[in-house]
């Protein structure tokens, strides 16, 4: 019979975005929709600007262009992650899937593909965001499934002792499936209920999963907590 899942008890300022572009026209226009929409927003052309502004100033989230003269957006994000685990939203030309992808292996937490919709970047931002706020009063709630335990509160996870590093969508991720125990969920479904969007590339599931895997299974080639369903999806197994 296999273990079940526990569950256990249960001053505003405008949020600052730092848009790294040096399309001086896709930086305007983004900044002015962002601030339309009351954001605090800041913007600068490089790389290493980038990463200076990030460390004076750690923003709620980066909005951050792939193609960048010098320091591309792939090693800003590295060097990022390496200090800060600021939310990430890539930008990202049309048909570059390979860096699509390897921005996702590497912890990216969205990714929009040029041209794009001001109006969509938007709401990516705000679905990132939303996602790292922490609830407040006095409602924590911690789940245990086996060895992996998570605490909604604080956004934290275990493996047993070891505290387990994840990104605001593998976070979200591991606790929706979490909540579902044994239930078979499509990537299309994951997409909508845990990115909420209810079209989009599934790859971006594909590499979340197996990212998650890496960190909270013992052996990610062969997983116990989070299954494969061949032909369906995923399902996760206390």
């Amino acid at each position: 019979m296999g273990r079940e899942v526990v569950i256990m008890g249960s001053v505003d300022r405008p949020q600052h975005i730092l848009v790294v572009e040096d399309d001086p026209t896709v930086s305007e226009v983004v900044a002015r929709y962002l601030e339309r929409e009351g954001f605090d927003v800041e913007t600068v052309t490089n790389g290493h600007a980038a990463l200076d502004r990030a460390r004076a100033r750690p923003p709620d989230a980066m909005i951050l262009d792939l193609m960048l003269p010098g320091l591309d957006g792939l090693e800003v994000f590295r060097r990022l992650r390496s200090f800060a685990p600021t939310p990430v939203v890539m930008l990202t030309a049309r048909g570059s899937e390979e860096d699509r992808v390897l921005g996702l292996e590497l912890g990216a937490d969205d990714y929009v593909s040029k041209p794009f919709s001001p109006r969509e970047l938007t709401a990516r931002v705000r679905s990132v965001l939303r996602r790292t706020e922490v609830p407040q009063g006095n409602g924590a709630r911690v789940i245990t499934a086996g060895d992996v335990t998570v605490d909604l509160s604080a956004r934290t996870a275990h493996l047993g002792a070891r505290p387990v590093s994840l990104t605001v969508r593998e976070f979200d991720l591991l606790v929706f499936l979490m909540l579902h125990p044994r239930r078979v969920f499509r990537r299309e479904d994951l997409l909508e209920h845990v990115w909420g969007y209810t079209f989009g590339d599934t790859s971006t599931v594909t590499v979340h999963v197996r990212r998650l895997r890496e960190k909270v299974e013992a052996d990610p080639s062969t997983p116990v907590h989070i299954q494969t369903v061949w032909g369906v999806g995923y399902r996760f197994e206390p």
